[in-house]
């Protein structure tokens, strides 16, 4: 098969995909052609009314329930009140670059959202996937390091783009020991992530100096994807024929546009070790741990 993927996104017929973050951005451009595909998709929003609108827009059964990652009693109510069998879990939203923040359980905004929220979501569902998680990463990865003195950024000067790539590094570590797990136990549900490379969404609005933000989006205007075409390599992870622990990205200019292809991570990235202390620290900050499956 090689590196590229082209055409090779499988059907997604009647098949029950939770996506969080489904309402806007890259999340919308997923599931609206996975509905499209005639799955049943299962919009996880943290504002109900947004979501119900992007449903709206949709085709075939789309349904909306209430999950905010920045809140750990969220990710477990909403867990205990969704019985069904999942076939395919997508951990796609996610905030970038705001000013420091704080989750409703202390962790810094970026870190326990995009990560943490994901990490106990997964693992509460866990037991009623039947075939793969997917959780979207970014290229900004690539300037994370885990910084396991502060994860949280109480101890040194906040900055928002390394803790963004912080989280980012995060969801990658996440996928690889997920994947170490899961085979270990003799799973057939599989892990895989994907990165949407440069898309023109609401995540690139940033906060604080309006004239750095509106040069940003400016740029980012001029060379980036629409919503769809970045959802793409969210979609391949999510029904291709690859292999576990893949990360999908686009093909051309440095993975920011493009058809998907089978990509790199950094070096810490592929750390076991440090995807190992991850997954304990993470067990230890959200009390969820992996479950007997």
């Amino acid at each position: 098969m090689g590196n590229r993927l082209d055409g090779n996104i499988a059907s997604a017929a009647d098949r029950t995909i939770v996506i969080t973050g489904g309402n806007s951005g890259i999340g919308r451009g997923t599931a609206s052609m996975l509905a499209g595909m005639d799955a049943h998709v299962v919009l996880a929003v943290r504002n109900l009314d947004k979501g119900r609108a992007a449903a709206k827009s949709m085709r075939g059964p789309v349904d909306v329930r209430e999950l905010d990652l920045a809140d750990l009693a969220s990710v477990r109510a909403f867990a205990e009140e969704f019985s069904d069998p999942i076939d395919i879990l997508i951990n796609n939203a996610g905030i970038m670059a705001p000013p420091l923040g704080r989750t409703a359980d202390g962790f810094e905004s970026q870190f326990g959202t995009n990560h943490l929220g994901h990490f106990a979501l997964t693992n509460l569902l866990l037991p009623q996937i039947r075939d793969r998680v997917v959780t979207v990463s970014s290229i900004g990865h690539r300037m994370g390091t885990i910084d396991f003195d502060d994860l949280s950024w109480e101890r040194r000067p906040y900055k928002p783009m390394p803790a963004y790539g912080q989280s980012k590094l995060a969801n990658l570590l996440f996928t690889s020991e997920l994947q170490r797990r899961l085979t270990e136990v003799g799973s057939s549900v599989i892990a895989t992530a994907a990165h949407p490379g440069l898309a023109a969404t609401n995540l690139y609005r940033l906060q604080g100096n309006r004239l750095l933000a509106s040069v940003t989006e400016a740029v980012i205007g001029l060379i980036s994807q629409d919503e769809q075409q970045g959802a793409v390599p969210t979609l391949c992870a999510a029904t291709a024929d690859i292999p576990g622990n893949s990360y999908v990205g686009p093909r051309r200019f440095k993975e920011t546009f493009g058809q998907p292809k089978l990509v790199g991570r950094s070096r810490e990235a592929q750390d076991a070790e440090v995807a190992r202390r991850l997954w304990a620290v993470s067990e230890e900050l959200t009390g969820v741990e992996f479950p007997e499956l």
